[in-house]
């Protein structure tokens, strides 16, 4: 490939390099570099405090620049005027105009279009998210995942080169949102639409995004696929924002540890003490990818599952670890030490288990990832 079309590649679709944000003494954003493809979709995750909201706002133009650069096909964006910009906002409380109807809403943004293609361009938009007739409704009658769908339809109606969604369903009840995350995915699918989306909820980035961003303290830690960030978070940092126990150098993803349970007939009393039908292995051992002793510090009934929050031995942490081959050396001194400590992680099983009881865990290789 050429220099010339290896250049025009790179600078398709939004470019972010060593970007900076400060407030005061506050390095909100800190040297993040980004790439969103046109027609990409790319989620940022991260807690509160992050830098991914500052981020976005950096690249709408509603936050200052401290240093870095903000592109738009090669172009800089960085003294361009948030209005001439050309890229659509919305945020979590969809910001809908409560004296005008939804059909002047999703309009609002469409001046520069006669009347009848303003019409028709508001019909076409509540088609896409899923409201047709919904022109003459009042926003004060509408439910909470009807307004965030005319807020969708707003700031998709004028055709934005740029699409930036900061928590758009974050105000919206579990269920909902999780419904909405999938609706978004096919409505941005659906117009080729370049967004970059932030939010602090992992299932709905995964669901929604192309490729998922974690940041901590102003830093981009990791940029990939959801399929290749859960299988390989790649640090302790990412395994555990992400819900990963992190034993040793192993991150083990939810349900890579389940307790070892006792064949039909031989349990004893749910929760029974250092019982052996606690810990008998129903199978023969070599079927097993790898076990480890634990002692059960608490059990939990999650969504109709139940968990034990375990302490794994330190006398079996170094087995554990070395499931593929003998583990690096975690380091000397201190960090030494701190790896025997006792690491506490969750397991699925059947039942509930007192606190004391020992248990046998086996250890599924498809849901571990070295770091």
């Amino acid at each position: 490939m050429s220099p010339t079309a290896s250049d025009t590649s790179a600078s398709a679709g939004l470019s972010v390099r060593g970007l900076a944000v400060t407030y005061g003494d506050l390095r909100a954003v800190n040297g993040v570099d980004l790439e969103v493809a046109a027609g990409e979709v790319v989620a940022l995750l991260g807690a509160s405090g992050s830098g991914k909201s500052s981020l976005l706002r950096a690249v709408a133009g509603l936050e200052d620049v401290a240093a870095g650069e903000v592109a738009w096909d090669g172009r800089s964006m960085v003294r361009v005027p948030v209005h001439k910009r050309g890229f659509g906002l919305m945020f979590q409380d969809g910001q809908l105009f409560e004296h005008r109807d939804v059909g002047s809403n999703i309009a609002y943004g469409l001046t520069g279009l006669p009347r009848a293609q303003r019409g028709e361009r508001v019909r076409e938009m509540l088609e896409l998210v899923g409201l047709p007739g919904f022109e003459r409704r009042r926003v004060t009658t509408l439910s909470g995942g009807q307004a965030q769908r005319v807020a969708l339809a707003r700031a998709l109606a004028p055709a934005p080169r740029l699409l930036l969604l900061d928590e758009p369903l974050s105000a919206l009840d579990r269920a909902l949102r999780e419904q909405l995350a999938t609706d978004v995915r096919t409505i941005l699918r659906r117009g080729g639409t370049t967004a970059l989306y932030v939010t602090h909820d992992q299932d709905e980035a995964m669901t929604v995004a192309d490729r998922v961003g974690v940041m901590e303290a102003g830093r981009l830690l990791r940029l990939d696929t959801p399929q290749r960030l859960w299988a390989d978070p790649a640090s302790r940092k990412v395994a555990r924002f992400l819900g990963f126990d992190v034993v040793g150098d192993l991150a083990l993803a939810p349900g890579a540890l389940r307790v070892v349970e006792a064949a039909a007939g031989e349990l004893g009393e749910p929760g029974e003490p250092d019982g052996p039908a606690q810990t008998e292995i129903p199978a023969a051992p070599e079927t097993l990818p790898a076990t480890v002793l634990a002692t059960v510090l608490a059990s939990r009934l999650r969504r109709g599952q139940w968990e034990a929050e375990v302490e794994l031995d330190p006398e079996r942490l170094a087995g554990l670890v070395g499931l593929d081959g003998p583990a690096e050396p975690s380091g000397v001194g201190a960090d030494a030490a701190a790896d025997r400590e006792p690491v506490r992680a969750t397991a699925l099983t059947r039942c509930p288990h007192a606190p004391g009881t020992r248990v046998t865990l086996y250890l599924d290789p498809a849901r571990t990832a070295r770091l």
